[in-house]
């Protein structure tokens, strides 16, 4: 059986801040399961029906994948 689409939480806004923030490399705050993590997203893709933020930690380089739809909070920090 197919999986059902799912559909964000992101507004408008929001959108046009992670964008230009992929854009201009410069570092999110995003919060989720209570943990915050300060990344550089270095690609917005779409895998299985789910938004996927690719990126980066700023300091040590680990990679990691973080999806849309798990997150609690996103926030441009600089």
């Amino acid at each position: 059986m197919p999986r059902p689409q799912r559909v964000t939480q992101l507004s408008a806004a929001q959108y046009d801040a992670l964008e230009r923030a992929i854009a201009d490399r410069r570092r999110l705050s995003v919060w989720r399961r209570g943990s915050e993590f300060l990344i550089v997203v270095d690609r917005l893709r779409v895998t299985g029906g789910r938004e996927a933020l690719e990126a980066h930690h700023p300091t040590t380089g680990d990679r990691l994948t973080l999806y849309i739809d798990e997150l609690e909070g996103i926030e441009v920090v600089g």
